[in-house]
């Protein structure tokens, strides 16, 4: 008996432990990573050629509203960069990202002053590129935490890899928020200047520029000498800004 007992305690402690391919915890953790990286991946590729129908913060804006009519929840006017006047395209890239070209969806350089002046001031400013508003908009929600700033650099970084610069552009341009219920460029020329972004004058593409940090708000008549002057700026940056053919 006592043998047998010596026995048993000398296999279970000399018995070859598993490799950690097999353990549960392995199969587990690498279970989740595949499933994070292909429910993020594929709608990335996915988007890459065919347009977004409609974003979470359309739905998150009809779920505030009162009156879920005034703001819709797909979108309905897609343009193609090339049917966006350029005089748009310059202004927009003027106001949000001159260094869109150039970089690799992030401005290290925009994010450091960031944080000094966000550190050493009561200021508050933001360092987003277009690529990264692009992600934020399309794939996540606007709440300032850090869970959304680490999937925006993600997301960020996974349209830079898949999408080129133009179809980055294409899209921000046609889902982000120009006012109340007013989302994408086309819907925004229509409603403030009553035709289409394509013949859009260059004042007023600096004008549309100016009120995108806070559109609810900056397009509204009570605003219009913060804006003047933010348009004025803008105007000055479109003359000298050096654009690559689109």
């Amino acid at each position: 008996m006592e043998g047998a007992f010596y026995f048993m305690w000398w296999q279970n402690k000399y018995r070859p432990k598993k490799p950690v391919y097999k353990r549960w915890w392995f199969k587990w953790g690498l279970g989740s990573v595949l499933f994070f990286l292909l429910v993020t991946i594929l709608p990335v590729w996915f988007y890459a050629v065919v347009n977004p129908p409609t974003t979470p913060l359309m739905w998150i804006r009809w779920m505030e509203s009162d009156s879920g009519k005034q703001h819709p929840l797909f979108i309905k006017d897609w343009r193609t960069l090339s049917t966006i006047s350029p005089r748009l395209v310059r202004a927009v890239i003027s106001a949000e990202d001159q260094k869109f070209f150039t970089h690799n969806g992030f401005d290290w350089e925009a994010a450091i002053n960031a944080l000094e002046v966000n550190l050493t001031t009561k200021r508050k400013i933001g360092a987003s590129t277009i690529s990264m508003q692009t992600a934020r908009n399309v794939f996540l929600w606007q709440e300032r935490n850090w869970l959304r700033k680490g999937l925006e650099a993600y997301f960020t970084f996974l349209i830079e890899a898949f999408w080129s610069k133009e179809r980055i552009l294409e899209v921000y341009l046609n889902v982000i928020e120009w006012g109340d219920g007013v989302f994408g460029c086309e819907s925004a020329s229509r409603k403030y200047f009553k035709h289409s972004s394509r013949w859009i004058t260059k004042r007023d593409a600096a004008w549309m520029a100016a009120i995108l940090p806070n559109p609810r708000v900056w397009s509204k008549a009570r605003h219009q000498s913060r804006v003047q002057r933010r348009q004025a700026r803008i105007l000055l940056s479109m003359r000298k800004l050096k654009l690559p053919s689109i």
